[in-house]
């Protein structure tokens, strides 16, 4: 599956993960609407509509940049409007677009509130107003993704910053509403959050981030890639967290999102039943890799390699060859699978190595030995 010739509505495009989802999906030829604000360069933030434009085109798809404040209903209106005229339709929205302000509720400005509630909250849901009658019309597995968390309601969520809590939980809860409005019209509705920090030029604005340990975007996008990839018919109303997504589909190598990296800063708004799931996977995907050899030397026996009826005498030989396999794949890959599932650090899988290289090597030697004895006689 592609999505080639599909068209993307993506909020907030410019710069982020909302442009690394733009992207990604350009790699497959799509059509891109770039819905966002930054016409000119932004003083402090990297990237226009029109450079993030550029990127798309290079990238192999199409783009279309459009000045856009998702605050302003004319102004989503004719960014709907423009797109489904320009490619033919949408077929898939996205909703990055988001305002944050991490103050408990004295130091909220009513002015911070309101821009964080009409952009994540209202912004979220007349943008999906305004698409929804093209996505009903489109018969190229529509989706709708909106970038926000599990609708998790514990107070430890809420409190040091009430206000931004409760208008991501707004986009939470469009994708609650609507997934239920338009399943009927077989238009799949999820949201996508982060397990981690993600590394992004706006996130500096929060504060210093120099401290942190953070994924890129492309983690994001491609999680979100994967979703649009789902029958949205039959995928719908899931709450989703990138690295556990991703793991469920079969995608196990973490490590090239931040290579020799293990250990990264929690995003917010994590329930527990997310990482006890991710515990759960990773060691699941542990226990196949190391597993992997065992079939070999079942089916090997059923083969008829070592039948009872025949004078075949290399059981023990057999028995050994295994035993020996089976040290080398946990004295040495094991480690090295661990450490790519973020169990253990990377200094600590060579420490094991180095010392399943001394056991080893002892035994060889030994053996070799005696060998050697033997063979005066």
């Amino acid at each position: 599956m592609s999505l080639r010739g599909k068209t993307l509505f993506i909020t907030g495009a410019s710069r982020g993960i909302g442009l690394a989802i733009a992207l990604r999906a350009a790699k497959d030829g799509a059509n891109i609407a770039i819905a966002a604000k930054t016409a000119t360069p932004h003083p402090t933030l990297p990237g226009t509509i029109y450079t993030a434009a550029e990127e798309i085109e290079q990238a192999g798809g199409k783009a279309l940049p459009i000045v856009c404040d998702i605050r302003d209903e004319e102004q989503v209106k004719s960014a709907i409007d423009q797109t489904a005229q320009k490619f033919g339709g949408i077929d898939i929205l996205v909703n990055p677009s988001s305002a944050i302000s991490l103050t408990d509720t004295q130091a909220t400005s009513v002015k911070k509130y309101d821009l964080m509630h009409s952009i994540n909250g209202r912004g979220t849901w007349m943008t999906s107003k305004y698409a929804i009658p093209h996505l009903i019309k489109s018969n190229k597995n529509p989706h709708i993704l909106n970038l926000s968390p599990p609708l998790d309601m514990k107070e430890e969520w809420f409190k040091g910053h009430v206000a931004y809590t409760m208008a991501k939980m707004n986009m939470s809860m469009c994708v609650l509403g609507m997934a239920g409005e338009l399943r009927k019209h077989k238009i799949g509705v999820n949201a996508l959050w982060p397990l981690t920090l993600i590394g992004t030029a706006a996130l500096k604005l929060v504060g210093d981030t120099s401290a942190m340990t953070m994924r890129p975007p492309e983690i994001m996008s491609d999680a979100a890639y994967q979703i649009f990839l789902k029958d949205g018919a039959k995928f719908s109303g899931n709450f989703l967290v990138d690295e556990v997504f991703l793991r469920r589909e079969g995608f196990t190598n973490m490590d090239k999102y931040a290579p020799g990296v293990r250990e990264f800063d929690a995003d917010f708004f994590l329930p527990d039943s997310v990482l006890k799931e991710l515990d759960e996977l990773r060691a699941k995907q542990v226990a196949t890799y190391v597993l992997a050899p065992l079939p070999n030397a079942v089916f090997g026996r059923f083969a008829g390699r070592d039948d009872v009826m025949s004078d075949y005498q290399g059981g023990f030989a057999d028995a050994g060859y295994f035993l020996t396999g089976l040290m080398i794949i946990t004295g040495f890959c094991l480690p090295v699978v661990l450490a790519h599932a973020g169990v253990i650090t990377v200094p600590a899988m060579f420490m094991s190595i180095s010392g399943g290289l001394l056991i080893y090597g002892t035994i060889i030697s030994y053996s070799r030995f005696f060998s050697e004895e033997g063979d005066d006689f």
